[in-house]
């Protein structure tokens, strides 16, 4: 069975965005340093080369997340996060929506029926694993489904005060390896407990 994964990025005090859905604290650390940089990227590349289906929520999907990856991965041959952004053209996408039927984009599908019932099928599908990336509401609604397999948490060295988290629930983790890199951001890997 493919396994379901999350990454995403959190601040220290365990906000995924700000109160209105700010993420401009996501590259403070480590923005002027092309080794810290290339890190974060050959993690991201190595954990999104391992899957082959992508899971995202529909204001993702509508909100730049596809635009933005292939006009990286198609027309940004020196930007580091190229290879990476080739993957998110490349792979199957699946955005979940309640409302929507059909969103732009290459390789994308909509998928509109219950969620839980939607991921248990495409984890029984042959292939390789699953990423999903934010939107808030949708991993939260995963998180609480207990349908993420495991997750990747960026913890990055900065607090934010307030904001949104994905947990909406007491959730017991149990931390499966944690690699610190050079600008001080934390990638650990948990599992359900």
């Amino acid at each position: 069975m493919r396994k379901l994964k999350l990454q995403m990025q959190m601040t220290i005090d365990g906000f995924v965005s700000g109160p209105n859905g700010e993420q401009d604290w996501v590259f403070v650390s480590g923005k002027q340093d092309p080794e810290a940089l290339q890190q974060i990227v050959d993690f991201s590349v190595q954990l999104a080369a391992g899957c082959d289906t992508i899971l995202l929520g529909r204001k993702l999907s509508q909100g730049g997340f596809i635009d933005y990856w292939k006009n990286v991965g198609d027309n940004q041959p020196d930007n580091p996060w190229n290879p990476f952004g080739k993957l998110m053209v490349s792979h199957r996408k699946i955005a979940f929506s309640h409302t929507e039927t059909a969103i732009a984009g290459h390789n994308v599908e909509v998928e509109n029926g219950d969620l839980a019932t939607a991921v248990q099928e495409l984890k029984n599908q042959p292939g390789k694993d699953l990423l999903v990336y934010g939107g808030v509401s949708f991993v939260s609604s995963l998180v609480s489904l207990n349908l993420i397999d495991e997750y990747y948490l960026i913890v990055n060295p900065i607090a934010i005060g307030s904001g949104l988290s994905i947990f909406k629930e007491r959730k017991v983790l149990e931390l499966k390896s944690s690699t610190a890199f050079k600008h001080g951001k934390i990638v650990n890997k948990y599992v359900l407990a």
